[in-house]
């Protein structure tokens, strides 16, 4: 005799995007668009907040909370969460999961986008701990260093790639400028991979989880100014620095730079700029044209399309940098210049930053954080600012 066919009971749903008898992932559509590859695996959840050392009374910021894997374990020992979540439905789902629960009062959801988000206007944090989309991971890390008060520690989910060009060294297949800029304001260390299968749904690339440390005796120096040169540096960073700065288009933000700089600062123009300018600095001028024919192979091996579309981009991104005056004279200090003599000096200026430094020849993926710092100092001396 045949068995009686099984029939499934309903099971209650558990959330309001869960029909019974359904699992959530079944019918929750996860935007992998954004980055919504959440969490499943406890044991690894347990490790960020176990690494990230949470203390009390400490308020701890969390980016992309989701439903609240992560979210739930730090509010069991922090003072006060702020999670930033983008997808209103995820924010949903994380209010009702501390709903009736002493956490509740200690959770503050911001539904926005990280990286529009204005960070003055959120509680003071200590700590923070994300996993992170992979679109901002970047964004995510200069936003959290370039603060005047940066948190203490942030425990970071990023793609594996992303982990290894944050700890980079001169000389490394990754090392770029996301590499400079993070080992320049901050300690950072790998704490453990974490493979694809760990996130529902699963990504495309395996993860990692590191530790992002903020000195506290980092150089007082402005961190747009830095970054605006690291920039230009890594736009070929296999180019040599000569190649990058004395291209066109890299010359000619520098000098509508300089112009913008002098102008709100006519005391800043030196004796030297100004015999220049007037047509006293005849020899030093030949120099620099001589030194400039001497590399002409050097800079004239660019592939042209692609150094205009990178440079396109890049000051596209530096949104603040003024147009470039219109007619042939300019009003520099209290004279009346051609224009022509302008862009002859900053020709001058850029050929004696790079013999000074010693860096003509160097190549960015090779230069440390100590080669760049040199560079800069010489770039502000010569009243060249790149924010």
């Amino acid at each position: 005799m045949g068995k009686a066919a099984r029939v499934k009971q309903n099971s209650v749903a558990k959330s309001p995007y869960q029909k019974p008898g359904k699992p959530t992932s079944a019918l929750f559509k996860f935007n992998t668009d954004i980055g919504q590859h959440i969490l499943k695996n406890g044991a690894i959840a347990d490790a960020i907040v176990d690494k990230a050392n949470v203390q009390q009374g400490q308020t701890v910021l969390e980016v992309g909370p989701g439903p609240g894997v992560l979210t739930m374990r730090i509010l069991e020992k922090a003072k006060k969460v702020v999670a930033v979540e983008l997808d209103p439905r995820m924010a949903a789902e994380l209010t009702k999961n501390v709903q009736g629960t002493p956490a509740e009062k200690r959770l503050q959801i911001v539904l926005g986008d990280f990286v529009k988000t204005d960070l003055t206007q959120l509680p003071p944090f200590q700590i923070c701990i994300s996993n992170t989309p992979y679109q901002i991971s970047s964004p995510l890390i200069f936003k959290l260093l370039s603060m005047p008060n940066p948190p203490k520690t942030c425990v970071l989910m990023v793609q594996r790639e992303f982990a290894l060009r944050l700890i980079a060294r001169p000389g490394d297949a990754l090392y770029s400028r996301l590499s400079v800029n993070v080992q320049f304001f901050a300690r950072v260390q790998h704490i453990m991979k974490v493979g694809r299968n760990n996130f529902r749904p699963p990504p495309q690339v395996e993860s990692s989880v590191v530790r992002v440390e903020p000195k506290s005796d980092r150089p007082a120096i402005s961190w747009d100014e830095w970054d605006g040169m690291l920039r230009i540096c890594f736009v070929r960073k296999n180019k040599t620095l000569r190649a990058g700065f004395m291209g066109n288009k890299t010359r000619a933000m520098i000098e509508r730079n300089w112009i913008t700089f002098v102008t709100m600062y006519p005391e800043k123009v030196t004796e030297a700029d100004t015999d220049f300018l007037l047509g006293n600095g005849d020899q030093m001028e030949e120099d620099v044209e001589m030194d400039a024919n001497n590399d002409a192979e050097d800079v004239g091996d660019m592939d042209d399309d692609v150094d205009d579309m990178m440079m396109d981009d890049f000051m596209t991104e530096k949104k603040n940098v003024p147009e470039l005056p219109k007619g042939p004279l300019l009003t520099i200090g209290n004279n009346k210049v051609h224009r022509t003599m302008v862009t002859k000096l900053i020709q001058t200026k850029l050929q004696r930053i790079l013999d000074k430094t010693e860096l003509a020849n160097a190549r960015a993926q090779k230069c440390d954080e100590n080669d760049f710092l040199r560079l800069l100092h010489a770039f502000n001396k010569e009243g060249i600012h790149f924010s």
